[in-house]
């Protein structure tokens, strides 16, 4: 039994010493293709006549010229395409605040013949309230929203002050005290800034 393994681990001994060894036989086969391949080529580059050298390089020259040639084109297509779309934006980029804001103008052009006929003050004042409310609704809708100013502290950034307040509480000193002119954002950006009086 012992003789049995004996044998059988030199069996499988010798396969993996002749695997090894093929494994070897193939690397130095494939390192001496690649030499072989590379020192035909440079005998295939010594063989050709100055001629065809300087040919190929024409060829490839040509080539190289081509496909920059197109890349140029491409590229000034892309540019021209886009100052065409940016003339555009700028032509028609009002086109959406316009549409929402003529629906107001149609109540504004009922409103006014009837105004000059109305007996009733109070029908006529919640007429203008409802198309003001249209009006600011539509504003959000397109990203205009007004800045707060009732007790807030002045900020730079969203108040211009053009009066000052003196001999306001200690509280109010630093906070707007009124507002003169309504300031708005557009999509979170000032776009007019709000004219406030401040305390001092």
């Amino acid at each position: 039994m012992a003789e049995e393994l004996k044998d059988k681990e030199e069996i499988l001994d010798g396969e993996e010493r002749a695997q090894e060894s093929d494994d070897t036989t193939v690397g130095v086969e494939a390192e001496s293709a690649a030499e072989a391949a590379a020192e035909s080529e440079e005998q295939s580059d010594e063989e050709k006549t100055p001629e065809q050298l300087l040919a190929e390089a024409r060829a490839e020259i040509e080539a190289l010229k081509t496909q920059a040639l197109y890349k140029q084109a491409e590229f000034e297509n892309y540019r021209k395409r886009t100052i065409k779309e940016k003339a555009d934006l700028i032509l028609n980029g009002s086109k959406s605040a316009v549409t929402a804001l003529l629906p107001i103008v149609d109540d504004l052009e009922r409103a006014l013949p009837s105004m000059q006929k109305a007996e009733d003050v109070a029908a006529v004042a919640e007429g203008v309230e409802l198309i003001y409310q249209k009006f600011l609704k539509a504003l959000a809708g397109l990203g205009v929203k007004p800045i707060e100013t009732e007790g807030k502290d002045f900020d730079v950034d969203l108040h211009e002050a053009i009066a000052q307040v003196p001999g306001v509480p200690d509280e109010q000193k630093g906070r707007v005290i009124d507002c003169v002119e309504k300031g708005y954002t557009l999509n979170d950006h000032v776009i007019r800034h709000a004219k406030v009086a401040v305390g001092m």
